[in-house]
């Protein structure tokens, strides 16, 4: 199986405040920028969308389980604490086929000896239909640890997902 030629990539924000207008996203922005510079240093091209919406499970749902069908890679900001309206992790959870634990869990053990309350974060990541999907946290700050750890196994994990096996090249 060959790497798609462009990749078309969804970032979802969920916000009440944001969508509302109280306030800029700047997570989506940032998760945005840092998949640029990544691809960029790769000569993959990416594709972004941008969704902006409430902290909303039915909406959430749709729009993953409508993207898996035909994005690459769908990453969410907001909505994966322990508040009343943090509804991402039962949204997107129960749309994964596999899921994939590692690097979520090194993320909550790497801030979380830093700062503790980056261990409420629920954040998950997995395979849903053909799309890769990683949740993360709202703010700008965490978006960039995540992004930190993501990154740094995303290519391994695109090929693996499409079987290509990157070990024999070592």
């Amino acid at each position: 199986m060959n790497l798609p030629e462009k990749f078309d990539i969804l970032i979802i924000t969920l916000s009440d405040r944001a969508f509302r207008g109280e306030y800029e996203d700047l997570s989506g922005p940032a998760i945005r920028e840092r998949l640029t510079t990544f691809f960029s240093g790769l000569e993959w091209k990416p594709e972004f969308r941008m969704q902006l919406i409430p902290d909303d499970r039915a909406i959430l749902q749709d729009l993953v389980r409508d993207a898996s069908k035909s994005m690459h890679l769908i990453f969410t900001t907001g909505g994966t604490g322990i508040g009343p309206r943090d509804i991402t992790i039962e949204a997107v959870k129960p749309l994964l086929s596999k899921e994939i634990p590692g690097i979520m869990e090194l993320i909550r053990v790497k801030y979380g000896a830093e700062n503790p309350n980056a261990l409420l974060s629920r954040g998950v990541a997995g395979i849903s239909g053909k799309s890769l999907v990683f949740t993360l946290p709202g703010s700008s700050k965490a978006v960039n640890e995540y992004m930190n750890e993501i990154l740094k196994v995303l290519e391994h994990t695109i090929r693996m997902q499409y079987g290509i096996d990157s070990h024999a090249k070592h």
